[in-house]
């Protein structure tokens, strides 16, 4: 159905390609960039990717003001903050992020507090409240498929104090430039670019069937959900499989576009509490939940579940599959698709695999319900209903 009213945005330009990083150094002066900070972790560095990035940028007559890359697995506030007074000091008049969710977060975090000329970050908490502030040049280079925060308008930043992670949202957050060059992905190990690709699926899945979907995010869903098809497994079988990692790495960005614009729903909300009640991690949360989700809502949802096999299985399977049936084929395309990532690498398939007791569901399945993913979820769900979702994913 066509909606009588809707708003799509993704301002960030795209720069894929092997040795898109030579581009890098040109694609800052075109932003009008002299002195660029850049943002990593340890991990990264020790794998040399912010080695290669450097070299990059440098090889091609720009050199880096300075580089932070004391930045925690998760992202922290006090950290962010450091940051802020790290770019004055050092003079700096753009941000490169350098990793994963928790890097790009971070970096978004310090945008925030530099563009609006904040002292704490805890100032701007609060759901779209962020305004554009002061320019600041931003650049993102994913280090892994999963996220897709390069192209979205979100940033999760943990609050280590209350132990909880705060949530900002604002188009303002959206990088102005994405680098995808699979040469920052090649060194994932099989597990992680399993989980991280799960986790572009899902985010897809979920824009595709939420509340907010739209013909522009439709496209987005749709072109990431053929790209994961074709590609996971063998990104995950073949972690030097350029191809794959490319093609990996734009389906993530594109997942991430669409559920920025129309939100992810009840696999994040239970995922989410998973995360905070028993530190699963992300991606092997929405691989846990993603199918048992979709049979809780497979009786309102099931035209676009039968809609979307063809990205997920292929043309020649919707072809075969009688219409009444699609719905159903699309959910066990996805469980096919868990039970060979968990004979390839161990991907978890069940909560007690990774964990989870049921004495926990009872504060994950209340966590879950007051979560803002809940909003636009298109099936409404109570906290009876949650835990029925957790008995038949335990």
């Amino acid at each position: 159905m066509f909606p009588d009213y809707y708003e799509f945005q993704h301002n960030t330009k795209i720069v894929s390609g092997r040795y898109s990083l030579e581009n890098l150094a040109a694609e800052l002066r075109q932003l009008g960039v002299k002195k660029p900070l850049l943002l990593s972790d340890e991990g990264l560095v020790a794998a040399g990717i912010v080695r290669q990035v450097t070299d990059a940028v440098e090889n091609n007559g720009m050199k880096w003001a300075a580089v932070y890359t004391d930045i925690p697995r998760d992202s922290s506030l006090d950290v962010v903050n450091k940051i802020a007074v790290f770019y004055h000091e050092k003079g700096c008049d753009a941000l490169v992020a350098v990793g994963g969710g928790s890097v790009i977060d971070t970096a978004k975090g310090a945008k925030m507090v530099l563009s609006l000329n904040v002292k704490d970050i805890r100032q701007l908490a609060g759901c779209e409240c962020i305004c554009r502030g002061r320019r600041i040049p931003f650049a993102a280079i994913p280090t892994t498929s999963g996220t897709g925060s390069e192209s979205t308008l979100v940033a999760v930043i943990r609050d280590e104090l209350r132990r909880q992670k705060l949530e900002y949202i604002s188009y303002e957050l959206q990088p102005d430039l994405a680098v995808l060059d699979p040469r920052t992905t090649i060194t994932l190990p099989p597990l992680i670019t399993a989980a991280t690709g799960i986790d572009a699926l899902c985010h897809a899945v979920e824009a595709f069937t939420c509340m907010q979907k739209n013909p522009v995010s439709d496209a987005y869903a749709a072109a990431a959900m053929n790209l994961i098809r074709e590609n996971l497994i063998k990104a995950v079988r073949n972690g030097s499989d350029d191809k794959a990692r490319l093609a990996m790495a734009n389906a993530s960005m594109l997942a991430g576009a669409a559920f920025s614009n129309s939100m992810v729903g009840l696999v994040h909300a239970i995922g989410h509490a998973l995360g905070s009640v028993c530190m699963v991690p992300h991606g092997h949360a929405m691989t846990i939940l993603l199918p048992y989700v979709m049979m809780y809502q497979y009786p309102k949802l099931n035209p676009l579940y039968a809609e979307m096999l063809v990205y997920l299985a292929g043309p020649d399977v919707y072809a075969a599959t009688p219409e009444e049936k699609r719905g159903k084929e699309a959910i066990r395309t996805i469980m096919i698709m868990k039970r060979r990532l968990h004979r390839i690498c161990y991907l978890p398939e069940k909560l007690r695999e990774v964990g989870v007791t049921r004495a926990d569901f009872d504060r994950i399945a209340q966590l879950a319900v007051d979560d803002g993913s809940m909003i636009v979820n298109p099936v409404s769900a109570d906290k009876q209903d949650v835990l029925k979702i957790l008995e038949k994913a335990y």
